[in-house]
Order: structure tokens, then sequence, then C-alpha cells
């Protein structure tokens, strides 16, 4: 006959005591279910609901305008807007420009004949002429109908 230990009475009484532990299954399921029913619902929250705007007199916002666009041909002569300058008369026009709208994007776009050097110094009078946003165009493989101009980079003084 075995005689049962005093502490086999221990044993039983921890089954009894309260559980110090936390179980968090049950809270990463309720956040798991919260995430998905706010991915869910994020999208739908950023339509706005239809609604009768009334009129005003107030002037209309500006639109911002169209970049202008620096051409060098394949003889390496700039020109805007069709009309040619040499690169001595070039900066003083851009000035103007310049005077009238810093904030204008410059659009440089130069014939594939023309040397990276002439492109990139055109690009460096449009800086010296007082422009921050200036991008070149290429044309795109699909063809010219494709083609957009990269987002403007900032110039270096």
């Amino acid at each position: 006959m075995a005689m049962a230990s005093p502490r086999a009475s221990d044993d039983d009484d921890l089954d009894d005591m309260p559980m110090s532990d936390i179980n968090v299954t049950p809270m990463v399921d309720v956040m798991l279910v919260l995430l998905i029913i706010f991915m869910v619902a994020a999208p739908l929250m950023t339509t706005g609901v239809p609604v009768q705007l009334p009129k005003t007199a107030a002037a209309k916002v500006a639109q911002s305008k169209k970049p202008q666009e620096v051409t060098v041909d394949k003889d390496g002569n700039p020109s805007i807007a069709k009309e040619v300058f040499t690169m001595d008369s070039l900066v003083p026009r851009l000035r103007e420009m310049a005077a009238a709208d810093k904030d204008q994007v410059i659009l440089v776009r130069g014939d594939r004949d023309v040397p990276y050097g002439k492109i990139m110094q055109v690009m460096g009078l449009v800086g010296q002429a007082g422009f921050t946003k200036v991008s070149l165009i290429a044309q795109s493989p699909g063809g010219p109908a494709a083609a957009a101009p990269a987002a403007p980079a900032e110039t270096a003084r």
C-alpha cells in the first residue's frame, strides 16, 4: 500500500488557484477583425457625399500655367516658342520670363543629334536666369503622342 505524500494535496490546490497569465489570442483575433474592417471601410470613406454647392461671385483659383519649352535644334541653336536665339541672347529673354514668374516649369527639348553638353549648357543658362524647376523632354518609344515630360528637377546654384 502506497502512502500519499503530504505534498500530493498541494498539487491539487494548484488547479484551484486563479490564473495570472493573460490569454492574448482573443485580443489578437479582435485586432485582426478590426484591421480588416478598417481596410475595407477606409476607401469607402474617401468618396464624398453628393451635395448641391452654392453659387458664388468669388474669383476662380488660378490653374497652374502651361510649362514653357526651350528647344535646341540640331544645329545647337536654342529657341523659345519658335523664336530662335543665340546662347548670349537667350539669358536676357529667360530673365524676363523669370521676372514674370520664377516658379514656372521650363521644359528643355533637344534634337537627338545635338551633343549632350550643349543641352546641359542650355539647362545651365535656364538655371542661371533664375528658374528652379527645369525638366528634360524625351520621346517615349510609343511615339510623340505618348511622350510626357519628366518630373521637374531642382537646379544647383
